[in-house]
C-alpha cells in the first residue's frame, strides 16, 4: 500500500492530529453498496490525504484506451468524489497505452504517483521499447499529475520481473521501497529521499529478487505491530482463480514465504478478485481491503469493478480470509450495481423508491442458494389513501425477463396487512404460506429471509420468531439465483439491504 508516512497507520488518535480529524468508520463491508463507485475500474491503491481516504484505479478497457487515470476520495468511505483525469499521456510523452496500477505517496510536501505504461515484454524490451514503471509528481492530490523525469523509472526487466504493479511503501525509519514485478517475478527497490530515483542496498545491487510461490503481479507491502506482510495477485487476471495471497516477514526485504491465500471469488457474489489495496483506519485496528472484482453476470475482462470489505487479523497475526459482503443502505444516495426491471426507481431520502402502481423489480446481481436477506419495507402512501398491492423481497430468482416474468421465490407484505410467501415458475404464481401482520402506510418494516435448503423462513419486524415457515418439496425447491427487492401494485421504499450466505453454492 501506498502511505502519506507509514507512522499514519499506526497511529494514536492522540498523538496524530490526522487520527483525530479523519471519520473512523467501523463496519463489515461497504455499507453503501459494492461496487462503491460507478464506472469499470481496476488495479486500486490508497492513500489517505488531506483528511480523507483516496483511491487510485486503473481504468479498466482495451489497453489502447487506457491513456488517463481517474481518482475517488471520500471524508468517509460512504461519499466519493470523482477526480477525472489526474494523470494523463499528454503529461507522459513517453507513454502511449496500457497506464496500469497507481500507486500513490506524498512526501516533502508533495504527491507522488508510480504507474506502469505501455506493457513493455521481454523481447520488445531489448529491442529497445521505451516502457515501464514512471513517476509523476503533483501539488494536490487530485493532480494533474506531470511525469518527474521525462523517462521511465524502471524501464528494463531486472530478475525477469516484468516492470508493472508497483507498490510503495515508506517504512518508520523513514527508507522508501518499491515492489513491483509481473510475468511470475517480483522484485523490490529501494527509493532515494528524492522519491524520482532507485538507490542501492549495502551490496551495491538495485534490484533484489524476492519472489514467493504462486507469485503473479499486484505488489504491496504494509506493516501492523512490527510485523511486514508482503501481498500478492496470484491467477490469471482474467480468470476465476485470480486471489490475493501474503506473507509475513521482519523484514521490509523478506525471505517471504507464502502464508496463503486472503482474497479470493465467491460465486455467490463476484469473479476474479484480487489487486488491491489496504486501508488502515488512523488511530484503529479497524482494517479494510480494496480491490477489484468482475460481477458474476459479465463475461468481458475488462468489465470489472472497485469493492472494499473488512480484513481481520487473527490473534496470532495471521490475516484472516475475506469474506465478500453485500450491503447497501443508499447512504450514498445511489444504486450502483442494481439493476431495474419496469418501475420508476430511484434513491429518496437513502431509500430505493419505487413509484407508481404497474410493479417492477430492482435486482443485484448475486448467486446465493443458502442465506439470510433483509431490507427494510416501508409504504409511502397516507392512511386513507390505496391500500392494495404488496412489495417485498426475491431471493433464488433466475430467468428475468420482466416484473412479472421470472423463476424464483418472493417474500412480500401488504398495507391491507398480510405476509405472504410465493413461487413463481413456469407454470405461474404459487402461494406457499401467508399470516396476517400489522401494517400502516407510512412505516418502515424490517423483514427478513432465511432460506436453508428446502426450509424458507419470513420474518417481519420480530427478528426471532418467523410469521411464515415452510418446507418445500424436493420437485419444487428452487435452489439458487440473485436476490432484489420489488413491488406490485404499490408504490414501496427499500433501506438497509443485506445478504449472507449461510454457504456459498
Amino acid at each position: 500500500m501506498a502511505q502519506v508516512v507509514m507512522s499514519l497507520l499506526n497511529a494514536s488518535a492522540v498523538g496524530n492530529p490526522l487520527a483525530n480529524a479523519i471519520a473512523k468508520p467501523d463496519w463489515t463491508t461497504a455499507p453503501a453498496g459494492n461496487p462503491f463507485v460507478d464506472g469499470w475500474y481496476a488495479d486500486p491503491d490508497v492513500a489517505i490525504y488531506q483528511d480523507e481516504y483516496w483511491v487510485f484505479p486503473t481504468y479498466s478497457d482495451a489497453y489502447e484506451k487506457q491513456t488517463f487515470m481517474d481518482a475517488f476520495s471520500s471524508p468517509d468511505l460512504v461519499n466519493w468524489t470523482k477526480h477525472p483525469n489526474i494523470l494523463t499521456i499528454d503529461n507522459v510523452k513517453w507513454a502511449n497505452k496500457a497506464v496500469w496500477a497507481p500507486a500513490p505517496v506524498a512526501r516533502n510536501g508533495r504527491y507522488f504517483l508510480y504507474f506502469a505504461a505501455n506493457d513493455i515484454q521481454e523481447d520488445e524490451d531489448q529491442a529497445g521499447a521505451i516502457g515501464g514503471i514512471g513517476v509523476a509528481v503533483a501539488d494536490n492530490p487530485q493532480g494533474p499529475y506531470i511525469d518527474a523525469i521525462g523517462k521511465p523509472l524502471i524501464g528494463h526487466y531486472y530478475n525477469d520481473a516484468q516492470p508493472i504493479d508497483q507498490g510503495v511503501f515508506i517504512d518508520d525509519d523513514g527508507q522508501a521501497y518499491m515492489y513491483y514485478g509481473g510475468h511470475s517475478h517480483a522484485n523490490v527497490a529501494k527509493l532515494n529521499e528524492d522519491m524520482i530515483s532507485i538507490g542501492a542496498f549495502d551490496d551495491g545491487t538495485q534490484f533484489k529478487e524476492i519472489t514467493p510461490v504462486d507469485y503473479v503481479e499486484g505488489s504491496l507491502m504494509i506493516k501492523r505491530n512490527g510485523t511486514y506482510y508482503f501481498m500478492w495477485s496470484e491467477g490469471g487476471w482474467m480468470g476465476s482463480d485470480y486471489s490475493v495471497a501474503y506473507a509475513m516477514t521482519n523484514s521490509p526485504t523478506g525471505p517471504f514465504n507464502r502464508k496463503g491465500k486472503i482474497l479470493q471469488e465467491d460465486p455467490a457474489v463476484a469473479k476474479g478478485c484480487g489487486h488491491h489495496g489496504i486501508i488502515n483506519v488512523p488511530g484503529t485496528d479497524i482494517w479494510y481491503i480494496v480491490y477489484h472484482r468482475r460481477p458474476l453476470s459479465e463475461t468481458a475482462a475488462n468489465h470489472r469493478v472497485l469493492a472494499y470489505d473488512r480484513m481481520y487479523f487473527n490473534d496470532d497475526g495471521t490475516i484472516a480470509p475475506v469474506k465478500l459482503g453485500v450491503e447497501d443502505n443508499f447512504a450514498d444516495g445511489n444504486a450502483i450495481g442494481w439493476k431495474s426491471y419496469g418501475g420508476d426507481w430511484s434513491v429518496v431520502d437513502q431509500r430505493l423508491t419505487i413509484s407508481g402502481e404497474f410493479g417492477g423489480l430492482a435486482m443485484l446481481d448475486t448467486q446465493f442458494g443458502n442465506l439470510t436477506f433483509d431490507a427494510t419495507i416501508a409504504f409511502p402512501q397516507a392512511d386513507g389513501q390505496r391500500v392494495g398491492g404488496e412489495a417485498g423481497l426475491l431471493f433464488r430468482a433466475s430467468n428475468i425477463t420482466s416484473p412479472s416474468m421470472f423463476v424464483g421465490y418472493f417474500a412480500a407484505i401488504s398495507p391491507a396487512g398480510n405476509v405472504s410467501l410465493k413461487s413463481l415458475s413456469a407454470s405461474g404464481w404459487d402461494v406457499l404460506q401467508s399470516s396476517a401482520v400489522a401494517a400502516t402506510s407510512g412505516e418502515e418494516y424490517k423483514v427478513r429471509v432465511i432460506a436453508n435448503g428446502p426450509g424458507l423462513q419470513v420474518f417481519v419486524d420480530d427478528l426471532e420468531t418467523p410469521k411464515i415457515s415452510v418446507n418445500v418439496a424436493d420437485g419444487n425447491n428452487i435452489t439458487t439465483g440473485a436476490t432484489g427487492v420489488g413491488a406490485f401494485g404499490t408504490a414501496a421504499r427499500f433501506g438497509y439491504v443485506s445478504n449472507k450466505g449461510l454457504s456459498s453454492t
